[in-house]
C-alpha cells in the first residue's frame, strides 16, 4: 500500500479552555486542561508540555552504530539508546546533536543529516524529537554530565535491528531511528 505524499488533515474538534499549572521544573510544565471532547462531554485533559526539542543522533560508519546504556529511573532498569537529549526550542537541532554526541560518546562528526522528525506521545505531552545521522565520526573524549552512567557499545546495524526485533532495545527514539536506518539502507542510501 502506498500512503499518499499529503494525509487528510480533519478539523480539530475538542474546544479547549485555559490551562492551568499543576506541576513545573526547568524541562516541563504539567497542565490540566478544562475541556469539551469530540463528542460533547466536559472533561478534563492532562498534558505536559516540554521546555525543549528532543534530538537523537545516530554516530554510524562501515555497517554499525554506536549505543549508549544508561539507567533509566521511569523503569528502574539499564537502556541502550542511541545518543539523545535537549536542545532549546530556539536551538538549531543539528547544534544540538553535534553536542550531546560530543557529551555521551566523545565522538564529532563531520557530517549530520536530518533522517528524522517525529512526536513522542502526542495523546499526552508536546514533545517533538529530531533524529541525526552522524557520518565522517572523529573519536574524542566523553562529557557526560554527573547524572549520567554512561557506557558506550558499538553494534552492526543488523544486530541493532535484531535487538528492536526481541524487545532489547524499547525506546522510542531509539526504535525509530534504527529502522529508519535499516529502511534506508534497503534502499540503497546507506552504505
Amino acid at each position: 500500500m502506498t500512503l499518499p505524499s499529503k494525509l487528510p488533515r480533519p478539523a480539530f474538534r475538542w474546544k479547549l479552555g485555559a490551562a492551568e499549572t499543576k506541576f513545573e521544573n526547568p524541562w516541563m510544565r504539567v497542565e490540566s486542561i478544562p475541556a469539551v471532547d469530540p463528542s460533547g462531554q466536559d472533561t478534563h485533559y492532562g498534558v505536559v508540555r516540554f521546555k525543549n526539542l528532543a534530538v537523537g543522533v545516530v554516530p554510524y560508519a562501515d555497517g554499525y552504530i554506536w549505543l549508549v546504556g544508561q539507567s533509566r529511573v521511569t523503569f528502574e532498569a539499564y537502556s541502550w539508546e542511541i545518543p539523545a537529549g535537549g536542545g532549546a526550542l530556539d536551538e538549531d537541532p543539528s547544534h544540538a546533536a553535534h553536542r550531546e554526541l560530543k557529551e555521551e560518546t566523545g565522538f564529532t562528526a563531520g557530517r549530520l543529516e536530518k533522517i528524522l522528525t517525529m512526536e513522542l506521545s502526542n495523546s499526552i505531552t508536546n514533545e517533538r524529537c529530531v533524529v541525526y545521522l552522524a557520518t565522517d565520526l572523529t573519536a574524542g573524549e566523553s562529557e557526560t554530565e554527573s547524572s549520567e552512567d554512561i557506557s558506550l557499545l558499538k553494534i552492526s546495524l543488523d544486530d541493532a535491528i535484531a535487538a528492536v526485533d526481541a524487545g532489547e532495545i524499547r525506546q522510542s527514539i531509539s526504535v525509530a531511528a534504527i529502522l529508519k536506518l535499516a529502511r534506508l539502507r534497503a534502499e540503497g542510501q546507506l552504505t
